[in-house]
């Protein structure tokens, strides 16, 4: 665990990449895109934990339509700063087969946890199966995933605020910040 000198240290000499102006506007259209596609649906909604808390607190508000809500829980960073082995945490309960799946992740990295969510979606029967992200990161490499909905795009560094946290911390921010190179 960080001291709290050592996580305002990095907050103070973190770069803000995007204001919370702009991320809750960012918020606001991906609802709008989503609703203009799902909201016929009444889709089953997953939250990617812990990450993707912070975006689906926000987004779930805006969905004005019917849906059913579960969660799933799997890393690959568990508080470091680089990706390693997926390990699940928690499956959905709510079952999937036959339903629509609309599930909320905060960045798109690599695309690695995300692909493997949606082949884990569509194994459990899910006769479709959609993404939204906050974030992708250009990576400038190919991913073995594309998401539905994108919110903004961050550069190939590490980023931290509105659920996405660094060493454990700052996942509370309202705005996105980057790790100065």
């Amino acid at each position: 665990m960080l001291t709290y000198q050592q996580t305002q240290q990095i907050l103070d000499t973190a770069e803000l990449i995007y204001s919370e102006q702009v991320v809750t506007q960012t918020v606001h259209r991906l609802a709008e895109a989503i609703t203009q596609t799902l909201s016929q649906q009444q889709p089953l909604v997953l939250c990617v934990m812990g990450g993707a808390v912070v975006f689906t607190g926000q987004l779930l508000p805006q969905l004005r339509f019917p849906l059913d809500f579960d969660y799933l829980h799997l890393t690959r960073y568990d508080k470091k700063m680089t990706g390693g082995e997926i390990h699940w945490l928690a499956e959905p309960t709510e079952t999937m087969k036959n339903r629509v799946v609309l599930v909320l992740d905060d960045i798109l990295d690599e695309g690695i946890t995300l692909a493997a969510i949606r082949d884990k979606v569509l194994e459990n029967g899910a006769k479709a199966f959609y993404s939204a992200v906050l974030t992708e990161k250009e990576t400038g490499k190919p991913k073995p995933f594309k998401a539905d909905f994108v919110g903004l795009t961050v550069p190939d560094r590490y980023v931290f605020g509105f659920g996405m946290d660094i060493h454990g911390v700052w996942r509370n921010l309202p705005a996105i910040y980057a790790v100065k190179v």
